[in-house]
């Protein structure tokens, strides 16, 4: 019997499992489905600052896992971790927070004293900015924040920074400070030596680890939680062992959190009978709201004086924020990732991108299941691109990309201007092996000397005859390209959001405590009621860090 069972050993598990076990007289399990990485064990594509890699292992990934991007398209793989450090252990390593007003929203949309007044202390709480202090910044954080050094920022994202400030989008400090449209250095995540941080290292540090208690089972896949009544006891795991508890909090992920609610018996009565799976209390939220950002890029040939010197280092750089100005969509709403290269092999190293996605999407899916076997991945609908306004500013950044890279002062820094996002036939291109080496290799070198036939030969073999002076000159290809070439950000939320008990699409309330059963959480990215303009890590963060203080604050009252 423990106080505190954490299902699921990712950003928020691990953040949590390192808070609760500081009160020595508390027992706290931590369940991970993944392998254990520690500061000594780290993979090196883990431990890279280049995280190209990391996600295409499919040892750090829930392998059978697949998503259907837009209602035209076919499901296809997700990536999703499957690692102890969850998403922080593969992720692009970006530290940035999202605007004030995301969290203004969430307190009005039930999720009452979520706003950035309070949001901004754990902000403060969970980071060591070793660029920038005051009052929007921690200094005594587990997570080290920084912004790659100019020298070492690739000849190609200069020129874009230039050309876009020409363009009246003017470099600016702090990404991470006041919200304004411009462009900036990212902010990443990384050690001291410049490697890789998640929280599995940085929160759960091996003097964590030695508490003794805290118990980490890594190996171990969830079935349900276990319910006497309405009171949660304790969780079946996929072994068929039971392990016992005072309170459960469910850390799988915005995925995976909804699955294991709805294995338990708690979601659409309706849902719940066509499986057979025993009703313990009807919410409709669980599974619906399901938010990402949606993604296309822009990208070019790079000649060799355009290519980073620095092949190991963070591939994106720099970022630029700016507002569609659509109606209905509020600042700051674009976002576009400046990357040095595009993949990790010989040919994203030749290629520079403007990878755009929706800051402030308003389609919204649903995560339900196949069966109620805990094998068998749960069915993941984004409907991407159902709201009208994400689908005219997905066709905005196309256009905003290439008037970008075709502005007279890019012409020495790339040639052949081309329309790209991370589609199958991408993913499948970057996985490892000695018959994609040679494939890369060859089109690596024809690349390079195919001289004036260079557009035509990516017009053939790269795009496949999507040219991007096409889809600008023509509205419908432009539709009909994004709606099948969307992608996501790896960034799913809102599964299990935060909001009043009236309201039927909420399944917590503000603590994240489960409406309808008792001794029961929910804390990662499924609680956020709409998704934040920002990589969805950090605010996950600041998500698990306020919670714990919650749960440690009740248990101080508790008689």
């Amino acid at each position: 019997m423990v106080d505190y069972l954490i299902l699921g050993g990712g950003s928020a598990g691990c953040v949590l499992a390192t808070r609760l076990s500081e009160d020595a007289g508390k027992t706290v399990c931590l369940i991970e489905a993944g392998r254990p990485i520690s500061a000594a064990s780290m993979p090196a594509a883990v431990r890279s600052r280049y995280p190209g890699r990391a996600y295409l292992d499919a040892g750090n990934i829930w392998q059978r896992l697949t998503a259907r991007m837009s209602g035209t398209a076919q499901p296809r793989r997700y990536e999703q971790a499957r690692i102890l450090g969850g998403g922080s252990a593969i992720n692009a390593l970006m530290a940035n927070r999202g605007a004030p007003a995301d969290y203004d929203e969430w307190d009005t949309l039930g999720a009452h004293g979520w706003n950035w007044a309070t949001c901004l202390p754990y902000f403060r709480k969970l980071e060591t900015d070793v660029d920038f202090s005051g009052e929007l910044h921690g200094g005594t954080g587990p997570l080290r924040i920084k912004r790659t050094e100019w020298p070492r920022i690739s000849p190609f994202v200069r020129a874009v920074l230039a050309t876009l400030d020409t363009r009246g989008h003017p470099l600016l400090d702090d990404q991470n400070g006041p919200w304004q449209d411009g462009t900036f250095v990212g902010a990443i995540a990384v050690s001291a030596a410049g490697e890789r941080i998640p929280t599995s290292i940085c929160y759960l540090t091996d003097a964590v680890r030695q508490r003794p208690n805290l118990t980490i089972r890594t190996g171990e896949t969830v079935d349900r939680v276990l319910f006497d009544g309405t009171r949660a006891i304790g969780a079946l795991l996929g072994s068929g062992e039971t392990v016992q508890t005072a309170q459960v909090i469910v850390c799988a992920g915005a995925i995976h959190s909804p699955a294991i609610l709805l294995r338990s018996g708690i979601g659409p009565a309706d849902s719940l009978a066509a499986l057979h799976i025993p009703q313990v209390a009807d919410r409709p939220g669980v599974g619906g709201n399901l938010m990402e950002h949606p993604s296309i890029a822009v990208s070019a040939f790079l000649p060799k004086s355009a290519r980073t010197p620095f092949p190991d280092e963070h591939h994106e750089q720099a970022i630029v924020r700016f507002s569609s100005g659509l109606p209905g969509t509020v600042r700051g709403d674009m976002h576009g990732a400046i990357l040095s290269r595009s993949g990790w092999h010989s040919i994203g190293y030749r290629l520079g991108t403007i990878f755009f996605w929706v800051n402030k999407s308003y389609s919204r899916g649903r995560v339900t299941l196949t069966s109620a076997n805990p094998l068998d991945e749960p069915a993941v609908e984004f409907n991407m691109l159902s709201d009208p306004r994400d689908l005219d500013r997905l066709k905005l950044a196309v256009r905003f990309g290439a008037e970008t890279l075709a502005d007279p002062s890019m012409a020495a820094h790339q040639s052949a201007i081309f329309p790209s996002s991370y589609s199958p036939r991408v993913a499948k291109v970057a996985v490892p092996g000695a018959t994609n080496a040679i494939q890369r290799g060859a089109l690596s070198a024809l690349l390079d000397w195919a001289g004036p036939w260079r557009k035509d030969l990516i017009h053939r073999l790269v795009t496949e005859g999507v040219s991007i002076a096409g889809l600008l000159a023509d509205d419908h290809a432009m539709t009909q390209f994004v709606t099948r070439s969307v992608g996501g950000t790896w960034h799913p939320s809102g599964t299990c959001r935060m909001g009043a008990a009236d309201d039927p699409a909420a399944v917590t309330d503000a603590s994240g405590a489960v409406y309808g059963v008792q001794n029961l959480r929910v804390c990662d990215a499924s609680l956020m009621p709409s998704i934040p303009c920002a990589n969805t890590n950090v605010p996950t963060i600041m998500i698990a860090e306020r919670i714990a203080d919650m749960i440690r604050s009740e248990a101080r009252q508790a008689p």
